[in-house]
């Protein structure tokens, strides 16, 4: 009978092993759409939703934590789950020359807290939006879609003008999330589980 601290080492594993378990060769880094709105205060018209599914560039899928509690006994301290806590959002955005992307975040942190007065929105149910990733496969399939609930801008980034660079503009925005959901998609390779 093995004991608990017993070492029995696993077989020898070859590389056909693990590619035969890399199920659809991998979910790549590059395959994905971010789909964003903007709330009733500071709406933004159906062309720019529709263009920021494209300039889009970066995103990333949510993290979230659950922290521990430390709860000491006789010298010795026993962790125990405490309250779950979801992390900022960030996207990044490329900037074309009607700044209408930019523009829209503007315009929705402004109607949050004016530039001009410190005033605006106190409700929470005016200022915030609800915003999706979708995880593509290789045929535009979705493998998993995360729903992002009651987000709004913290930080609409800054853009480095600079006479050396001459690449194309891009900035950072930073969203303050209320929760997510993970949802399985429609691809025939698509995994998971649903998590709401």
């Amino acid at each position: 009978m093995a004991t608990r601290n017993q070492f029995n080492p696993p077989p020898l594993r070859k590389i056909t092993d693990f590619k035969s378990k890399l199920t659809g060769g991998g979910a790549r880094s590059n395959l994905f759409e971010v789909v964003l709105s903007f709330p009733g205060i500071a709406p933004a018209d159906t062309t720019t939703l529709d263009k920021a599914r494209f300039m889009v560039k970066g995103a990333n899928l949510p993290a979230s934590n659950i922290a521990p509690l430390d709860v000491p006994f006789r010298g010795r301290t026993l962790k125990v789950a405490g309250d779950r806590s979801f992390e900022s959002w960030t996207v990044t955005i490329i900037n074309d020359t009607d700044f209408s992307i930019r523009s829209a975040f503007e315009n929705w942190m402004n109607a949050i807290n004016r530039v001009s007065d410190a005033t605006g929105a106190t409700d929470p149910t005016t200022y915030t939006a609800d915003a999706f990733v979708y995880q593509l496969d290789r045929n535009g399939g979705t493998l998993r879609a995360y729903h992002f609930y009651d987000i709004f801008p913290s930080s609409v980034g800054s853009i480095a003008l600079d006479y050396g660079n001459s690449n194309i503009q891009e900035f950072p925005v930073e969203f303050q999330i209320l929760w997510w959901e993970a949802i399985v998609g429609n691809s025939p390779e698509a995994g998971g589980e649903n998590i709401d």
